[in-house]
């Protein structure tokens, strides 16, 4: 062993210092045996780590180099990516007007404290699936349970949170229209999802870290009865107040003239929410139905079904653009609401009471509560979960009463008429949180072209608010 120079202990302690305050942090102290090894890297070298990068040839020797320095960049952009910030792309209008289609977040995984991931071994920046090939991109060994490291707070009522989705455990790789697995199963039954290989594809399982992305705000807090009556939220019985700039879907009728760009730009409506109703067959049936009434002329005025935020609607009230306006029904809405049971007639504007999951909390569990909290039990607390001879098994002992191992949270987005929300597929447990969105890096409006308008240049390095 040469002796080592002043410049390699200095590299080594540097090193040293960074991965034992990691070991400290993730709180597995096997790790400081890792130390050996960095001390060989830089010190002692009794296995040459780095000799493939210095071959004796010269063409070599330049493909190894650059080699070197996109290893080097895609470990430096997995830890990144793992355990301090990630970016993320608004695909859906779940949370407009807060967040817009086409807004690019940096989400903070320092806020609630980053996870050790389940599948360890994948590609940086990719979510679950190349694309292209169409391949998975993480390996399902090793497979790790979930732990959280210490972050800077708490999820908070009202934060807007990035999450794994809950229902994307197991994903039908062809499902139509991106359609719900689970949902696939309550619409077509399970033995056609499984058989109808052109129509569903390959059913697939993935762990929590590869589930999809959703961002929306938390509402209800674990520990929470939270009930949600024509449109309003209360929490254990105390109204909470909508976000500034929350929108609901109105059936507005004109008066007489199909509103123009200007106008629907006025009332700040992308291309894709401007639904003229009278363009749909039977669509004058629809009209009677919702009590719109005939022209002078007995026809019906244009009509729109359009998601208005109240900002909006008093701009629509006041430019006297409007010879009606109500808001959408809850009985038209459509769609499955959790908890999918009978015992529960409940919707997307009238849902609840509902207790929310506590870590450490016991419930007594009976017929009517099992469909709530069943999911829970199984899918994201790993047991098993039978009723049989009107008695509860759970992993195959009779119980009466379960204690939750995790707190839950309930997610709605801010554009309530047109959000696949906890009012869709429940609770969201905590080890599916990711981060929280710290800052819009860019902002892209698909309706319009790139130089004239579609870069929303005033919300670039603009920070999500908690209105």
């Amino acid at each position: 062993m040469k002796k080592a120079t002043k410049t390699q202990w200095i590299f080594f302690s540097i090193v040293t210092a960074l991965y034992i305050a990691f070991t400290i942090w993730d709180g597995n102290y096997w790790l400081l045996l890792g130390i050996f090894v960095i001390f060989d890297i830089y010190i002692s070298k009794f296995i040459p780590w780095g000799a493939w990068k210095n071959p004796k040839n010269k063409s070599l020797r330049k493909i190894a180099e650059w080699a070197d320095a996109i290893l080097f960049a895609l470990v430096a952009v997995y830890f990144i990516n793992l355990f301090i910030f990630q970016m993320y792309k608004i695909p859906t209008p779940s949370l407009e007007k807060s967040l817009l289609v086409g807004d690019y977040l940096m989400v903070n995984k320092m806020s609630y404290g980053p996870r050790i991931p389940n599948t360890p071994l994948s590609f940086p920046l990719v979510q679950h699936t190349f694309p292209v090939i169409n391949t998975k991109s993480y390996i399902e060994w090793p497979r790790w349970e979930y732990k959280r490291l210490k972050g800077q707070g708490r999820v908070k009522r009202n934060d807007i949170v990035v999450f794994n989705y809950p229902a994307g455990d197991t994903v039908a790789s062809k499902s139509p229209s991106n359609e719900d697995y689970y949902y696939s199963l309550r619409r077509y039954g399970r033995e056609r999802v499984y058989s109808d290989k052109q129509l569903f594809g390959d059913i697939v399982y993935r762990p929590v870290d590869r589930r999809e992305n959703y961002v929306k705000r938390c509402i209800g807090m674990p520990g929470d009865s939270l009930q949600i009556i024509n449109n309003e939220i209360y929490i254990d019985g105390k109204h909470l107040p909508l976000p500034k700039k929350a929108q609901f879907n109105y059936f507005v009728e004109t008066q007489g003239n199909i509103l123009t760009d200007k106008q629907f730009r006025t009332l700040d409506v992308s291309m894709d929410d401007r639904n003229l109703i009278n363009r749909y067959q039977n669509s004058n049936y629809f009209l009677e139905q919702i009590g719109i009434e005939k022209n002078a002329e007995g026809s019906f005025n244009p009509v729109y079904s359009l998601p208005l935020t109240k900002e909006a609607l008093n701009a629509l009230e006041k430019n006297g653009w409007a010879r009606s306006i109500q808001i959408e029904p809850d009985d038209i809405s459509g769609g499955d609401i959790y908890p999918y049971s009978n015992f529960f007639r409940w919707s997307r504007d009238n849902y609840g009471p509902v207790w929310i999951p506590q870590k450490g909390v016991s419930i007594e569990l009976n017929e009517i509560n099992i469909a709530l909290y069943s999911r829970c039990i199984t899918a994201y607390e790993g047991n098993s979960l039978q009723i049989k001879d009107n008695q509860v098994l759970i992993n195959g002992n009779p119980t009466s009463r379960y204690t939750f191992k995790y707190d839950y949270y309930f997610m709605m987005g801010d554009n309530r008429h047109s959000s696949q929300d906890s009012r869709s597929w429940g609770f969201v447990p905590e080890d599916h949180i990711v981060g929280k969105p710290i800052l819009i890096w860019l902002s892209t409006d698909k309706d319009r072209k790139l130089f004239s308008g579609g870069i929303r240049w005033k919300r670039i390095f603009k920070l999500p608010g908690r209105d």
